[in-house]
């Protein structure tokens, strides 16, 4: 018995770290983006990985910074000009491919590449404000250390993380974590982008 539980923990520890190194994305995925966008968006993903790989082994926060910082960096665009669609989630390997997107995009690259590295995803949150200054609906990405802390605010219109305390030019709306609602059995109609989303990631769509 005591050499079987050693076993199971052997594998288990080598599991960890097979999983530990595996990339963000694959190597035929990311051949297929090269061939759908070009060398420079394949490149894109590679300084990703940099990216990643440099804060694994750090705290939630210096996770947080670096993946912001990174992602900020994409250009903004509306839906409509880069899919001609009014309202679209895209998926992070569509996002940094077309090297494009909107708030929604922003938020979700930045949650998926957090996931990745090993922040835990109940503590990050896809939040609906409205920004004072822009006049309009916005999405912020938010991230509570525990469930009652004042959360952090990763923003593409704002490249410094700061609580929300400091950020009067937001008005919270609410928010939503989709694997969360779906680990309780969760979802419904109101989560359809969610759900669209999710089904996009696993078609890995580019």
């Amino acid at each position: 018995m005591l050499r079987l539980k050693t076993l199971i923990l052997l594998l288990l520890f080598f599991a960890k770290i097979i999983f530990a190194n595996e990339p963000y994305i694959d190597r035929a995925l990311l051949d297929e983006i090269g061939n759908k966008y070009n060398v420079f968006a394949k490149k894109r993903f590679f300084f990703l990985q940099e990216a990643l790989d440099s804060v694994k082994n750090k705290s939630d926060l210096e996770k947080l910074e670096a993946v912001n910082s990174f992602f900020n960096d994409v250009r903004y665009g509306s839906d409509m000009k880069v899919y001609g669609k009014k309202d679209y989630w895209a998926t992070p390997w569509e996002f940094l491919g077309n090297d494009m997107g909107d708030c929604e995009d922003y938020v979700i690259s930045k949650y998926f590449a957090l996931k990745y590295l090993g922040v835990d995803y109940k503590k990050l949150y896809f939040t609906y404000v409205r920004s004072t200054n822009f006049k309009e609906p916005h999405m912020v990405l938010t991230y509570f250390e525990t469930p009652r802390s004042e959360p952090l605010i990763l923003d593409n219109n704002n490249h410094k993380i700061f609580p929300a305390s400091q950020r009067k030019d937001l008005t919270p709306i609410y928010n939503f974590n989709g694997d969360v609602l779906n680990k309780i059995g969760t979802s419904g109609k109101s989560h359809q982008k969610w759900d669209e989303l999710k089904l996009n990631m696993q078609r890995k769509k580019i």
